[in-house]
């Protein structure tokens, strides 16, 4: 159960963080402040509970270890529903902060969920935003794989992963406002209305797919470390 408990608290921390940078200090820090938070709250989660529970905070990333054969699937749903759990406690805090200013309200400033097409940041097109979380997300769970293999490094795996995640979120946070995790995703727009969550799907299925198909690249062993 701790590792569930450590999941959960993971999700929250990068969820708070990472879209509270972009609710409530989104105009001051900018997208490479906001895409800062996010990697610098994972890369604070990583050294946290990266013993405890590996840090997926991610059910794409829990998906992908499941494809690269580094975990069983009964173990992975467990932590993808503390996850998601802790997405939508995450969102729910936040919710409660922001609206603690007079100005703030969440059909108008939102609360960090992901989106595209019309009226969502740089506009761009639901084929756009699909193969940009597919590619994102495969070249995350690259870096995840390879940081956290056989021989690598294990001390600087969680510097490794967070600043991919802030270059990630560099390019896209106007193309989706950058998901790459469907939980992250989940729980802003369970509270951002029916806009968000008519859009929720592309964040759940797209990041899925990119994983899966870089845990299969890793377990074909075509970037397996060669043996010395």
């Amino acid at each position: 159960m701790n590792k569930q408990i450590a999941e959960f608290f993971g999700t929250f921390t990068l969820v708070l963080f990472g879209c509270g940078s972009a609710v409530i200090a989104g105009a001051d820090i900018g997208l490479t402040g906001i895409s800062f938070a996010f990697g610098l709250a994972l890369i604070g989660m990583a050294y946290g509970i990266g013993p405890v529970s590996g840090c997926h905070i991610n059910p794409a990333v829990s998906l992908g270890m499941v494809a690269a054969g580094r975990m069983t699937m009964p173990a992975a749903i467990k932590y993808i529903i503390a996850q998601v759990a802790g997405a939508i406690a995450a969102a729910l805090v936040l919710l409660i902060i922001a609206t603690g200013k007079a100005d703030y309200s969440v059909a108008a400033n939102g609360l960090g969920q992901n989106g595209w097409g019309e009226g969502y940041l740089g506009e761009y097109s639901m084929l756009a935003a699909f193969l940009f979380e597919v590619v994102a997300t495969f070249l995350f769970m690259v870096v995840i794989l390879g940081a956290t293999g056989a021989g690598a490094p294990a001390a600087v795996a969680g510097i490794a992963i967070g600043l991919a995640l802030v270059a990630i979120h560099l390019v896209g946070i106007n193309v989706t406002g950058v998901s790459v995790n469907p939980a992250r995703s989940i729980g802003p727009a369970l509270f951002a209305g029916p806009a968000a969550l008519g859009q929720l799907w592309l964040f759940i299925v797209a990041p899925t797919i990119g994983a899966l198909a870089a845990g299969m690249v890793f377990r074909t062993g075509l970037l397996n470390a060669p043996e010395h």
